[in-house]
């Protein structure tokens, strides 16, 4: 039976992350015909040969180099046949039922072509996994947000939580577990491999909204995100990925605040 769903992981140098993961789909399985394609982006660390011998049935995608994120993404869209396609972090954890609950609830909105699931921490603590069109003024209020929940201040805490238990349409949703239709990805190119790494799933979904669908945050499904874990085995070169993106963002969408951003980083020494 070929298959309805196909689940694109990228990985670099997370085995252990990749390791759970994989454990966790294989534990309780979406219950749609599904597939599963590993990109690895030139792990150090035996990921392909351990996804080779635990899970024969993964197909493996060992990339030369690492490629990014975005392109890793796009060779295994690329490979994978379903008609619904679920992105997913080598750092996140499937509970069973949550992957049908993304694909119902995508059904269920017609005018959607993306779907996000709520995404919480190992503590269970819920992610601020979702925002308006990124510009000058939503990364101030958003860093805001997310600088105040993150010390747990009460009242932002109640606002984080009130929003992220609202299933409602968004300008984005994270590239962490990120369910769209085959037929709306390739309408739009795939994800646009300028971005390394970050902010290509805020693109995608303005890519996608341009064309009339919309994006959609759902609560009834829950997926644990442990964040950052590619980021942490090379942080400076993360972090200069970050900026690289973030800059490329803005020239393709804000170009007139591209030269600003650019002089900001410049004077921090951070170009």
């Amino acid at each position: 039976m070929s298959p309805r769903l196909s689940i694109v992981i990228v990985s670099f140098n997370t085995r252990a992350d990749l390791e759970r993961c994989l454990d966790s789909l294989f534990a309780a399985p979406p219950s749609v015909p599904h597939e599963i394609v590993v990109v690895d982006n030139a792990s150090q660390d035996g990921s392909p040969d351990a996804v080779r011998t635990r899970w024969p049935s993964v197909q493996v995608i060992q990339q030369a180099a690492n490629v990014g994120f975005s392109a890793a993404n796009n060779a295994g869209i690329r490979a994978s046949t379903g008609e619904l396609i679920l992105l997913l972090n080598s750092d996140c954890t499937v509970p069973a039922g949550a992957v049908d609950a993304l694909i119902a609830q995508l059904i269920a909105s017609p005018q959607a072509a993306v779907a996000g699931p709520r995404l919480v921490d190992g503590a269970g603590r819920t992610e601020v996994s979702f925002g308006s069109m990124i510009s000058p003024l939503v990364e101030l209020r958003q860093k805001w947000t997310v600088g105040l929940y993150e010390r747990r201040v009460g009242w932002m805490e109640r606002r984080v939580t009130r929003a992220t238990s609202q299933e409602q349409y968004v300008d984005w949703v994270s590239g962490a577990a990120l369910l769209a239709y085959r037929a709306d990805l390739e309408a739009v190119g795939l994800i646009d491999e300028r971005f390394f790494l970050y902010t290509e799933d805020v693109d995608l979904c303005a890519a996608i909204r341009a064309r009339g669908r919309r994006i959609l945050f759902t609560p009834s499904a829950t997926i644990t995100h442990l964040r950052g874990r590619s980021r942490a085995t090379l942080p400076a070169a993360s972090n200069a990925a970050y900026r690289r993106s973030h800059l490329a963002f803005y020239e393709k969408h804000h170009p007139r605040w591209a030269p600003v951003l650019r002089a900001y980083l410049w004077l921090r020494g951070q170009l």
